[in-house]
Parts: structure tokens; sequence; C-alpha cells
């Protein structure tokens, strides 16, 4: 690993100093506070919760209060909203902030799952610049002194790229920070980051922090994406799944240090099983704590041997004990893999026709029908 000479500055969003510069992506079913608290027992960061959407927050369904709650280590607080429509946007950003119930409040704007997008919503909504603009100065009218921020992609496909714009009227509109996803919505997650327009973004927005997303897997792959664009911080998404104590990594390298975790097998198996505990407690129900864990299986055994009679088992569990039985057939000692446990996880996708409302692209401008297509589009899905 390449080394910085010297440890890197605080990332400052507004009057939140955070240690080192790093952020957890939030992503949908992912991120919640169990996630979180573990990252955090590992490393150091802004750790933000999985996205939550303006309309379910203003009517206070059940889940989205649970999804707002954070455990009393959780500081700074840290979530994020999305919404399509600016008076729910801010009305939900008001709520938060006369409830005391977030320090840090993230829009996104980057979201490129089909059924957000085909309603105008996530990486499709800054095309529409002038709407833009409004959900993001509300918003941050709204939240007075909590900082609002704003996570978002290059564009919709590459003859329609938005971040350039949308990413002044944010500086302009003052968000205390900006973090750009370096793809489109049209490349989902496949391919390579384009890791330049990180460094464009940066020269263009010039009062506030940028920070870079795509393709961090490593704490190399954080340092040089600092020195190769000039960014001011990392958000981390797919990197850290089933890798807790990458954030431990980032920390490290960011204060010069170097130093690599190299986790045992007995140390997954330990980390997973502390995931799963929180997850019960997150849930308050084991069973649902213990579906809920199944999805991280293959992303903390990846290149592990461990047979496919105990992964199998393990996302078929239903209860903390036999998650212990399962685990306890393993053979700790086990040392770590090197490559085969590093590199990309999660699901990648392959470029697509974005999908979008009908004639979407063919102005800039948003008119009343547009509006309407735009009222069904607040929908729980994932970050981008």
């Amino acid at each position: 690993m390449t080394l910085t000479t010297t440890p890197a500055a605080p990332l400052r969003i507004g009057p939140i100093e955070v240690d080192v510069p790093v952020v957890l992506a939030p992503m949908a079913g992912i991120t919640n506070t169990a996630y979180r608290r573990l990252c955090r027992e590992y490393g150091a960061g802004l750790y933000v919760s999985e996205m939550i959407t303006s309309r379910a927050l203003v009517e206070r369904t059940p889940e989205s209060m649970r999804l707002i709650q954070h455990h009393e280590s959780e500081t700074p607080r840290s979530i994020q909203l999305y919404g399509v429509e600016p008076n729910t946007v801010a009305e939900a950003v008001t709520m938060l902030v006369a409830e005391d119930r977030a320090d840090h409040i993230d829009l996104n704007f980057g979201c490129p799952v089909p059924k957000v997008t085909r309603k105008g919503g996530g990486a499709a909504l800054p095309w529409k610049l002038g709407l833009f603009r409004e959900i993001v100065e509300r918003a941050v009218k709204a939240a007075g002194d909590v900082p609002l921020t704003i996570k978002m992609r290059k564009g919709i496909d590459r003859d329609h790229l938005t971040y350039l714009e949308a990413g002044r009227a944010a500086e302009g509109a003052g968000v205390a920070s900006i973090a750009l996803h370096a793809r489109t919505a049209s490349e989902f997650y496949s391919g390579q980051a384009d890791w330049s327009a990180i460094a464009t973004l940066k020269e263009t927005v010039t009062s506030v922090p940028v920070l870079g997303n795509g393709d961090i897997w490593s704490a190399a792959d954080a340092l040089r994406m600092v020195d190769e664009t000039g960014c001011d911080g990392v958000v981390v998404g797919r990197g850290c799944l089933g890798r807790p104590w990458l954030f431990g990594d980032l920390a490290a390298a960011f204060r010069g240090e170097d130093v690599k975790a190299m986790p045992s097998l007995g140390d997954v198996a330990a980390a997973f099983r502390r995931h799963a505990a929180l997850l019960v407690e997150f849930h308050d129900d084991e069973g649902r704590g213990c579906r809920d864990i199944r999805k991280h299986v293959a992303w903390y055994f990846k290149g592990y041997p461990v047979g496919s009679d105990v992964r199998s088992g393990l996302a078929l569990s239903s209860t903390l004990q036999e998650i212990d039985d399962l685990l306890g057939t393993l053979d700790g000692s086990e040392p770590y893999p090197g490559a085969d446990a590093e590199g990309p996880r999660g699901r990648a996708g392959h470029p697509k026709r974005p999908s979008l409302p009908d004639k979407w692209l063919e102005s800039r401008d948003l008119d009343d029908a547009f509006r309407k297509v735009l009222a069904a589009a607040e929908l729980h899905h994932s970050g981008g």
C-alpha cells in the first residue's frame, strides 16, 4: 500500500469534524444501526443510515420511524433521505431537525434502480435542474444549522451528464458537501468508475468538500482516489460488504500507518456472529435478525475454506444457537486467504438503457404532467 506522507486532514461537514475522511455509503437493507455499530467498532468515519423516503417519514410509517433510530453510541447521527417533491422533502428535513433526530442529513440523487428512475427519481432527477435546485434549496433552508449534503451520479448516461450543473447548483444552495458516484445510471455498478469525473467536479466545486465514490475495495484504493482526484474524502459502499474491518484499514491508512487487517477464519466467524447478534437486537426479534444476516454469508466468507454445507446452513438458520453450532464446525485457525478474500463484491449488473418517464429527456424543464409522475417515485431502494 502506498501511504500518505502525513496524516490526512479531518473531513469537515459544516460544524461536524470527522477524524478520518471516510463515509459509509447508505445501502438499503445493509446500513441499518446494527451494521453501522459493527463498522464503528473497527474504524472511524461518518456512518450514514440506509435511505429513507421523505414521504414515508412525513407520514410516520412504523418502518421509517424505526429506521431513523440511532444507538446511543452513534455520534454523529447521520440520515439519508430520498425525495422528489420539494414540499415533502422540506417537511421531512424540518421534522428531523425539530425533533432532534439527526446531526447530519444527506439527500440521495444517485439511485439507478429502474423502478425509481422510470418515475423520474434518483439519478434521473438532476436532469430536471430546476426541480433539483428547488429541492436542495428548500432542504438546506429547512435544515438550518444541521449540515445538509447530497450524493449523486454523473448523470443518466454519457449523453446526458448532469453532475457539474448539479454540483454548482448544490454549492450555490449552501450544501455542506457533495459526493459523486463516478458512474452514470445506465452503467449501474458495471465496468470501472470514472474517477476523472471526481477530479473535474473537485475543480468545479471549490467552496465545500467533494467526496469520491466508486470502486474502493481497499485502503490503497482510497488513497489512490484522493491522490488522483484531489477529493476531500471517500465514500465506501460495496467494498465493505462482509468486511467491516475495512474501516480500520482506512482509518490507519489516512493516519499514515501501514496497517492492514488479515483476519483468520475465526476472526471472520466472530464478526459474523457479532453482526447477527446486533441484527437480532435491532429487529428485537431473533428470527428476523437471523434471516437478515443470511444475505451477508457469501460476503463474509468470500475466499475462505468454508464448505457448501456450512454456507447453506447459515443461509437457512433461524436462531443464534443454530449459527453458533455451524460456526463451531469451522477451523478458526485458517489464515487470511489474501487476494481471494478481496476485490469486488456485490452485484455489478450490466450497462443498460435507463428506464425513464416518457419524453423525460426532451426538456430540462418540469411540467405539471411530470410532477404527477414524480409523486409516485418515492420508493425505498438502494442509494446508488
